[in-house]
């Protein structure tokens, strides 16, 4: 019985192991995330937002690209990105829809905030 209950002990040591390992760090490539918030020109919010869904269409690699308002700033959205790598997300930059949203964009983005660099380990 105490050969069976060892055994049955590790099984649950290694059980839980797995489920605490986060999934990224058990993964070969770790994804790549971004979270930064943009400001607009005043007044051009909305318009900034219809530049942004233009361009998100098929990129490959991305895993999720949410823009959101800021609730606290009228001119304000932030942008969640989730790669599945870092070049994925350098290789977006290049897709014509996407160089065409910027060109778009760029004369009523009025900066960038604040900007992070992230590693996704879990989520939907």
């Amino acid at each position: 019985m105490t050969h069976n209950r060892r055994d049955m002990l590790g099984l649950a040591a290694a059980a839980i192991a797995s489920t605490t390992i986060p999934a990224a760090a058990q993964e070969a490539k770790p994804r790549y995330g971004l979270i930064g918030q943009m400001l607009s020109a005043p007044g051009k919010r909305d318009e900034l937002v219809g530049y942004l869904r233009a361009a998100t269409g098929a990129m490959p690699g991305c895993l999720s690209y949410i823009v959101a308002l800021d609730t606290a700033n009228p001119d304000a959205i932030w942008i969640t990105e989730v790669w599945d790598s870092r070049e994925s997300h350098a290789a977006s930059l290049k897709l014509p829809a996407v160089r065409a949203a910027i060109a778009k964009a760029k004369p009523i983005i009025a900066g960038f905030p604040q900007h992070f660099e992230t590693v996704p380990v879990a989520g939907v």
